[in-house]
Parts: structure tokens; sequence; C-alpha cells
């Protein structure tokens, strides 16, 4: 049997179990209203959660980087590829996270793999939530440390597993969970973190820009004390809306992932050009504090109408709302009932989510309306009615 063959005969297994992605033509900006395959849809599938991937604004400030910069960054940072518009940016994030340094990456995923790689080795141990994200499953395996997981949230399983020890132990966690939309208790974390000699990682992807009030993610909101969490990623791709990752933390923590985080050192860096995008994004995340609390009124009417329509919805109050359909089939089915109302919504089946757990992955933004969140309400009362 050649490749292909091979191939071909798993591909049609994945589609028996209703578990073949396809991917839709966006023909439009990133908005509440777009255009897919020709179709004039309400999204509510993005994590432009605070509603500036088409912001104007920001729009110039890229346009006006490739003016000065051109377009591609054309080496690595450790080469000519670190321009003066991402020091800049890496010194507002900085601030912003309230921490003395802070280091841009191309993609969270090569954050993630980045740092833990840098940090952890084979005789180390990395303690990692069931339910993380998968780019920090992978960071760990290629680290070659140990990998111990714990189920979801479950501190005392993970006070079991730690051990004092001398060598290095990294408890890592998401910060705002991507599929379910709770938040990981980083206040247990760091108490465990304290009194284990540990160190604590958050990725805050989903937190950063949304969560706290001036947006500074899952610490703000927790009131947790930045240094309790040494090693803190975020994403400029979702709340920000525009392309990127970071991660913050001390002088020592930064200077030893320039010299040792291969995602780091082996790439070609973000164009200049996104960076200052980026730096636009981040000033209007602080000073249109509307967003924010637009967004979490959404997120109340939602849940309040999907509450009374009883439908499964799980508990988040973040802009992850995941309505919990079970079985693959039936989620695939229901987004494709949606999708022919107008209303894009992606089923979301495993590997993703663990088999059984199919959903529909609801996300809300600022740039929706609340005429927006009631036609999603009432097609979702005709569908699943249906």
């Amino acid at each position: 049997m050649n490749l292909d063959q091979r191939l071909a005969d798993k591909l049609e297994l994945r589609r028996q179990q209703h578990l073949y992605r396809k991917r839709r033509i966006l023909q439009s900006p990133q908005g509440a209203e777009v255009v897919i395959d020709g179709r004039h849809c309400v999204s509510f599938c993005s994590n432009d959660y605070l509603g500036l991937a088409n912001h104007p604004r920001v729009i110039k400030a890229l346009q006006d980087g490739a003016a000065r910069y051109g377009v591609g960054s054309g080496a690595s940072h450790l080469i000519t590829g670190h321009s003066a518009a991402h020091h800049a940016l890496e010194e507002e994030l900085a601030e912003f996270t309230r921490r003395p340094r802070a280091l841009l990456f191309s993609t969270g995923y090569m954050a993630n793999l980045g740092v833990i790689g840098a940090l952890a080795g084979p005789r180390d141990t990395v303690y990692e939530d069931r339910l993380n994200h998968a780019s920090l499953v992978d960071a760990a395996v290629l680290s070659r440390a140990r990998l111990r997981r714990y189920p979801h949230g479950d501190m005392s399983t993970l006070q079991s597993q730690l051990v004092c020890t001398d060598k290095l132990a990294l408890i890592v966690s998401d910060g705002v969970f991507s599929m379910d939309g709770d938040l990981a208790p980083v206040s247990a974390l760091a108490e465990l973190a304290r009194n284990y000699n540990a160190s604590l990682m958050i990725d805050d992807a989903h937190g950063l820009g949304v969560l706290g009030k001036t947006g500074r993610g899952i610490l703000e909101q927790l009131a947790i004390n930045p240094d309790d969490v040494p090693v803190l990623m975020g994403t400029l791709g979702k709340a920000f809306g525009v392309f990127g990752a970071f991660v913050a933390g001390s002088e020592e923590l930064i200077e030893t992932l320039i010299q040792q985080a291969r995602s780091y050192i082996y790439t070609t860096a973000l164009p200049p050009a996104l960076a200052e995008a980026a730096r636009m994004s981040l000033k209007l995340s602080q000073s249109e504090q509307w967003r924010r609390e637009h967004l979490f009124s959404l997120i109340a009417r939602f849940r309040l109408g999907a509450t009374q329509l009883n439908l499964p919805i799980a508990a988040s109050t973040t802009p992850i709302q995941p309505l919990m359909i079970g079985d693959s089939e039936s989620a695939l089915t229901l987004s494709e009932k949606l999708y022919a109302r107008g209303i894009v919504i992606s089923a979301i089946r495993p590997p993703t989510v663990p088999k059984g757990q199919a959903r529909l992955r609801i996300t809300l933004s600022a740039a929706h309306s609340e005429q927006h969140v009631d036609r999603l309400l009432e097609t979702l009362a005709e569908v699943v009615a249906v």
C-alpha cells in the first residue's frame, strides 16, 4: 500500500467518525458580520474579542508601518530582524503586564514551545492541567522533561503529584481554557508553587485584553501579584486583533529565552508593520474601556437568554460560551443548520475536546450588537428544537 492510499483510508475513517475538518473561505474582514463562501453571515466563532481586527486606526498603523519598514522583517531577531517597532512593542507589553521585560514570538504556539523547551529538560518535571492547549502539551513532550497531567482544575491531585526537589518543577496552565471558557484557579496554583518550590507559567492568550478592570488579564481579574506568576504568555491575535505572541517576565527569564528558546532564535521575526499595528491595538484596548463593558453586557444577555431557553451552555463568564452537544455528528449537524440560517459557529470535536464532549464554541465580541445576540438566541431556539 503506497502512502497516498494509506492517507486516503485514514481520511475516510475520519469522515465516517464525523471528525473530518473543512475550511471555509472568508471573503471579508473579521467582524460581527462577514462574507464566507459568498454567503453573508453573522459570525460567532472569532477570537477577535474586542473587535479590533478591522479597526481603522489599527489598519492605518499597519499601513504606516509597512511604508516605513517594508513588508518582511528579512531575518531573525538575532540577525537583523529586530526593528525599532519590535523593540517599542516589547517595552509597551512589559509595562502593560507590569513586568521588567517582554519578548516577542511569531505565534503563541512558538512562544510556548520556546519557553518550556528553554526552561525544562530531561531531569525536570512539568505539571499540566489535562485541558491545557495542545501547544503546552507538545512543548512539555518536546522538552523531554517528565510530564505529569492532573484532572482539570484538580488541585488535590496536583498537590499529590508535587514533590520538593532541587530540580526544576514547572506548573503550567491556561489562564482561560480555550474550549470551556472557565478560569484556572491561579491563586491555588501560585500557593502550591510556593509551597513546593515550583515555578508557575500561565498562558493567558484568552484573558489578556478582556479580563480585569483595565484588560490586563486573569491576574488582574483575580488580584494576583505578578511575582506569583514568573512566566506569563500572551497572544496578539485574539483580543488585540493582530498577530503574534509574547512572553513577559524577569530580566533573567527574557535573557534566557533570547539565548536558548529555539523557536525564537531560529525563525524570521514578525513583520515590523504588524508590530506597529499591535502597538496601536494595545493603546486602543486601554483607552476604549467601553469595548470590555459592552462585551460583558453581551455575555450576560446571551447567558440569560440561553438559560431561559434551557440550552446546555457551560458555566463560563468569558466571551467563550460552549454549547455542549455530546456526540460529534449532532454537533456538526447543528453547526450546518445554523450556517444555513446565516449564523457561523464551528463544531468542536475530538481530539480538540474529549470524546463525548463535542460542542459549538460560541464566542462573543465587542463588535456584536444586542440585535446580533438576540438573532443568535432566536435561531438557536429554532434549530435546537428541530
